[in-house]
C-alpha cells in the first residue's frame, strides 16, 4: 500500500478513525462523536473493548443497563444538539443486537443520527454456530443484525478489515446529510475485529466534518413564490427540520415581513416560544383549536422541515380538499409528499431564497390579526382546562401546568408516549426555543428516561432535564434512573400514575370496544376492583434517586421547588386521572371493524367512514 501505513486490528483502526472525526458549534470545534454507550459481551468484549479502554480519555464510554435504552439516551442527546454532535452505541451479536432494533426505528422515524455498532458471529464460520447466533438453515449469511436494514440509513457488516477504509466515511457522511440524516449500522464478526492490517496514515488524519446546506432549485423557487403570492390566507408549518437548520430566527422573521402565522408539529414544537407573536399553536391530531382552525380556512399551506406525518395532518382531513402545498425539505422523498410543490433544501436557506423570490408581497393583516385571535381563544380554553379544581385526583393538563411553572427557563422538557405527549404538546408553554423533546415519530414507550439522561450530558448543566412519564413507560425502562445516580447526570422525573395504558384505553373505548386489557383495574388481575399499584417514589429511592409521592397539586408544586434543590436525579410521582384531556385535537384515521355485533362499534364505524370522506386524495 502506497504511502505509510499503522499496523492495527479493525476495530483498533474503528476507534482511531471515529476519534479523529470533528465538527464545529458555535465556531469550536468539537469531537463529532461525543462518547459511546456500551454493554459488552459476546462480540465486543474482547477486540472492540480493548480499542475503546485505550483512548478512553478522548472518546469516554458510559455503562448503560439496557441496550434499547442506551442507544434512545444516544438519541436524546443528537436531539438536545440538533444532529450537530452525536453518540455511538455498541452491543453484543445477539439480544444485546436485537434490543437496539426498536431503538434505530426511533432514530429513522426521527430523521435522527446514531452510530449503532455491533458484534457479528464469525465470518470464517469455523466455531458455527457460536453463542448468541440464531441459525437460518438456508441462508447462513443472515444474522439477526439483518434485521437493522430497515430501520437504518446505512449499513454494512465488515467481513474483511480494509472494509472500513471506504464504509466508515460513508456512514458519517449519511448521518451529516440533512437530506439522508438517520441511524447508521455497521455489523462487527468478532474475527474480523482481531485482524491486524496496514491502514493507510490518511485514514486517521482529522477530520473536520460541517453539515451541508444544499440550495433550493431556482425554478422551484420562483414557482412557490408565485402559488404564495395567490394566497389569500396563507399558513406556515414549522417542522423539526426548522430547528436542526437552525432556521427559527429566520423562518420567524419571514413570517413577520409576510404577515403568516407559524403552526408547530410535534417535532417542530419549541421552535418559537408560545407567546411569541406568530405563534397560533400546535396543529394536528393533538393540536390546538386555533392552528387547527387556521389549517382548515388555509387555502397555501408552506409546510417546513416536516414529514407530514397523520399527526400533522389529522390523517389528511384537517385541510381543504383545494389547499395547496408548499413543501421546504432536505428530503425530496418528504418535500415530494401529497402534490406538494417540492422545494428541495436546506430550510434556512430555501426561506432566504422564497423570501427574495416574493418581492413586496404581503398577505393581508387581518390574517394575522385573526390568528392572534383564535391563539388567544385557545390560550384561554388551555387555562380552564389547566386550573385547579376540588377533583381529588388531578389531570394531566394540571400537572403539565405545575410542571411547567416551575421549570427553568432553561429546563428541557422530554416526554414520548402515552397521554402526555397530547397534553404536553398542547399544554407546555414554551420558554425558551429548543428546550422541548417529544419523541413522537416512533411513539416510543421507554424513550423518556434514557432520553433524559443522554439529553443531561448535552445540556452540561444549562437547565435540567424535566422528564414527564406515564406509569407505564416508566415500567416498561426505567433502569437509566440508576444510570444518571452513578454518572451525575442530574434529571428531574415525574411520574404521572393513571392505572395502566389511559389513552391508549380512551382510544379504545372511542371506537366502540369497553376497555379491555390496558387499564389495570380491566386486565386480568388479581383482584380487578383494587389492583396492586407501584410504589413509584421506593422504585426510584432503589436505584439511589431522591424521591417522594405527592397526593395533590400543591404537594407536587412543593416537591418540585425541593427537586430543584438535590444534587441527584429526583423522582416525584403523583396519581392522575385516566379520562381527562384537554379538546383541540383533528381526526384521526384508524381501523374500525367493518361488521362487529356491538352497536358502539358500528357507530364508530360510520364515524369512521365520514373521517375517511373528508380526507385528500394522496396523488
Amino acid at each position: 500500500m502506497a504511502g505509510p501505513v499503522i499496523r492495527l486490528t479493525m476495530a483498533q483502526a474503528v476507534v482511531r478513525h471515529l476519534i479523529n472525526q470533528y465538527t464545529t458549534i458555535d465556531g469550536d470545534k468539537v469531537p463529532l462523536f461525543a462518547g459511546v454507550f456500551g454493554i459488552f459481551g459476546h462480540g465486543n468484549v474482547t477486540c472492540l473493548s480493548e480499542a475503546l479502554e485505550g483512548v478512553q480519555d478522548r472518546l469516554p464510554t458510559w455503562r448503560g443497563q439496557n441496550e434499547q435504552s442506551m442507544a434512545l439516551a444516544a438519541i436524546g442527546y443528537a436531539k438536545a444538539k440538533r444532529r450537530r454532535q452525536w453518540m455511538i452505541a455498541t452491543s453484543s451479536i445477539g439480544p444485546g443486537a436485537t434490543n437496539m432494533v426498536t431503538a434505530a426505528g426511533v432514530a429513522m422515524a426521527n430523521r435522527l443520527p446514531v452510530l449503532l455498532i455491533a458484534g457479528d458471529t464469525f465470518s470464517n464460520r469455523l466455531p458455527d454456530p457460536v453463542l448468541q447466533q440464531v441459525e437460518h438453515f438456508h441462508t447462513p449469511s443472515i444474522t439477526v443484525n439483518d434485521a437493522f436494514k430497515p430501520v437504518t440509513r446505512y449499513w454494512d457488516r465488515i467481513t474483511h478489515p480494509a472494509q472500513i477504509i471506504s464504509s466508515l466515511p460513508q456512514a458519517i457522511a449519511t448521518m451529516m446529510d440533512p437530506g439522508d440524516c438517520g441511524p447508521a449500522f455497521l455489523a462487527l464478526p468478532q474475527d474480523t475485529q482481531e485482524i491486524a492490517f496496514d491502514y493507510p496514515q490518511a485514514f486517521f488524519d482529522e477530520r473536520v466534518w460541517t453539515v451541508p446546506r444544499p440550495r433550493p432549485d431556482r425554478c422551484q423557487v420562483i414557482a412557490a413564490a408565485d402559488l404564495l403570492k395567490s394566497a389569500q390566507r396563507p399558513l406556515i408549518i414549522s417542522g423539526g427540520g426548522v430547528r436542526y437548520s437552525n432556521a427559527e430566527d429566520r423562518l420567524a422573521e419571514f413570517a413577520s415581513a409576510r404577515g403568516i402565522p407559524i403552526v408547530e408539529t410535534i417535532a417542530g414544537k419549541g421552535s418559537l416560544t408560545h407567546y411569541h407573536p406568530l405563534h397560533a399553536g400546535p396543529i394536528g391530531i393533538i393540536g390546538s383549536t386555533s392552528a387547527n382552525t387556521l389549517a382548515e380556512e388555509a387555502d397555501v399551506i408552506l409546510a417546513v422541515g416536516t414529514r407530514l406525518q397523520d399527526f400533522t395532518t389529522g390523517s389528511w382531513t384537517a385541510f381543504a380538499p383545494d389547499a395547496q402545498f408548499i413543501s421546504i425539505n432536505a428530503a425530496r422523498f418528504d418535500a415530494m409528499k401529497h402534490r406538494a410543490l417540492a422545494v428541495v433544501g436546506d430550510a434556512r436557506e430555501s426561506v432566504d431564497e422564497l423570501d427574495a423570490a416574493l418581492g413586496q408581497w404581503r398577505a393581508d393583516p387581518s390574517h394575522l390579526e385573526r390568528a392572534a385571535t383564535l391563539f388567544g381563544q385557545w390560550d384561554a380554553l388551555l387555562q380552564a382546562h389547566q386550573a385547579p379544581t376540588n377533583a381529588p385526583i388531578p389531570t394531566y393538563a394540571q400537572v403539565v401546568d405545575a410542571v411547567n411553572k416551575s421549570a427553568g427557563d432553561d429546563d428541557t422538557m422530554v416526554t414520548a408516549a402515552g397521554g402526555l405527549p397530547g397534553e404536553t404538546a398542547k399544554g407546555w408553554r414554551v420558554k425558551n426555543p429548543h428546550t422541548f423533546d417529544l419523541e413522537f415519530g416512533f411513539s416510543c414507550m421507554g424513550y423518556e428516561v434514557a432520553a433524559g439522561w443522554g439529553v443531561a450530558m448535552a445540556i452540561k448543566g444549562k437547565g435540567v432535564p424535566i422528564v414527564l412519564v406515564g406509569d407505564g413507560s416508566y415500567l416498561m425502562m426505567n433502569s437509566d434512573i440508576y444510570s444518571t445516580v452513578l454518572t451525575g447526570h442530574k434529571m428531574i422525573v415525574i411520574v404521572c400514575d393513571n392505572g395502566g395504558y389511559a389513552v391508549i384505553n380512551r382510544l379504545q373505548e372511542f371506537k366502540g370496544t369497553p376497555g379491555f386489557n390496558n387499564l389495570l383495574k380491566d386486565c386480568r388481575v388479581l383482584n380487578p376492583n383494587d389492583p396492586e399499584r407501584v410504589d413509584f417514589a421506593a422504585h426510584a429511592r432503589s436505584m439511589g434517586a431522591q424521591a417522594r409521592h405527592c397526593e395533590s397539586l400543591a404537594e407536587l408544586t412543593s416537591a418540585l421547588e425541593w427537586a430543584k434543590t438535590t444534587d441527584k436525579t429526583t423522582v416525584l410521582s403523583i396519581a392522575t386521572d385516566a379520562y381527562s384531556w384537554v379538546p383541540g385535537d383533528a381526526e384521526w384515521d384508524v381501523g374500525v371493524p367493518e361488521v362487529s355485533e356491538r352497536e358502539t362499534v358500528r357507530c364508530a364505524r360510520k364515524d369512521q367512514e365520514r373521517i375517511r370522506a373528508r380526507q385528500r386524495v394522496g396523488v
